[in-house]
């Protein structure tokens, strides 16, 4: 009697746990509807035909679809050239800000220097500051430097680091074991070599997510070229998409879906194959502070 009733308490015990992970993948699955049911009602735009994203009752699948709107509204303007100066602009972002983050909080976790944990703080504390309030003095500068119309504003500050970043890269590299510092040095290794061959191979993931932010900022940035870029063969694909809307096609909403479509499609793809990298990066970030 005691065996069956603990097999009968085993079979219920599995299926309450089954009936949860049930109900979990269930709740997941719906929320992922909800969350993904933008990019995809702008997919489905993007396919219909003038006048058809209105239609009532709405089409999901648009029957016929219009795969023509892409080269058509990709042609109206010289979309592959901002492409270019985005992804000129991101990828230099990404290579100073990442290297330039990951030294400052190596800087801020490991070496022991006067006024360290203050100028933490201070750099902790600059995240406070809306983009607004730098913005004025940013602009003398750069309008000193005379780099208006030029890409140097939107890249050059990363080379200096980047706050936030800072702040993910050194609280990361103090979850890392002295232990492995005090080896290094006894081979002969200095401050350098212990970063350069210790610490960055082990930052990776950390290192991984700083590149996923500075590409979702730099690739999205919006407020940057529009003040700093006057060429239209230098804007990028925020401030060209915008122009596009405001011209002739402004009312053809499928084009506009095609070309949003074209834009966001590198930020997607990026994080659905970095996104083990962003979630570990995040997630260890916080352990030890």
């Amino acid at each position: 009697m005691e065996h069956a009733s603990q097999a009968r308490s085993s079979k219920l015990h599995n299926g309450w746990h089954g009936a949860r992970h049930v109900a979990t993948y269930l709740l997941l699955t719906i929320g992922a509807i909800f969350v993904s049911a933008p990019l995809l009602w702008m997919i489905s735009s993007s396919l219909k035909g003038h006048g058809a994203v209105f239609q009532y009752p709405p089409q999901l699948i648009p029957k016929p679809a219009y795969w023509s709107n892409y080269p058509t509204a990709l042609r109206a303007e010289p979309f592959f050239i901002f492409f270019r100066n985005t992804a000129f602009v991101t990828l230099l972002n990404i290579i100073g800000g990442t290297l330039a983050s990951s030294i400052v909080g190596f800087s801020f976790a490991r070496l022991r220097w006067w006024g360290r944990d203050v100028l933490f703080l201070i750099c902790l504390a600059t995240m406070m500051l809306p983009y607004q309030v730098t913005l004025i003095p940013q602009y003398v500068i750069f309008k000193t430097l005379h780099w208006i119309d030029s890409f140097y504003p939107l890249w050059v500050p990363a080379f200096f680091g980047v706050p936030f970043l800072i702040f993910l890269s050194r609280q990361f590299i103090t979850t890392i074991p002295r232990e492995l510092d005090d080896a290094a040095r006894i081979d002969g290794c200095g401050w350098f070599g212990i970063y350069w061959r210790i610490i960055l191979p082990q930052t990776r993931p950390v290192l991984a997510t700083c590149a996923i932010f500075l590409f979702n900022w730099n690739w999205n940035d919006f407020i940057g070229p529009l003040i700093y870029l006057n060429s239209k063969n230098k804007l990028t694909l925020s401030i060209g998409l915008a122009f596009f809307r405001s011209a002739a096609y402004g009312t053809n909403w499928n084009y506009i879906m095609a070309v949003s479509v074209f834009a966001v499609a590198p930020v997607i793809i990026l994080f659905f194959f970095a996104q083990r990298y962003f979630i570990q990066g995040i997630v260890f970030t916080g352990i030890k502070g």
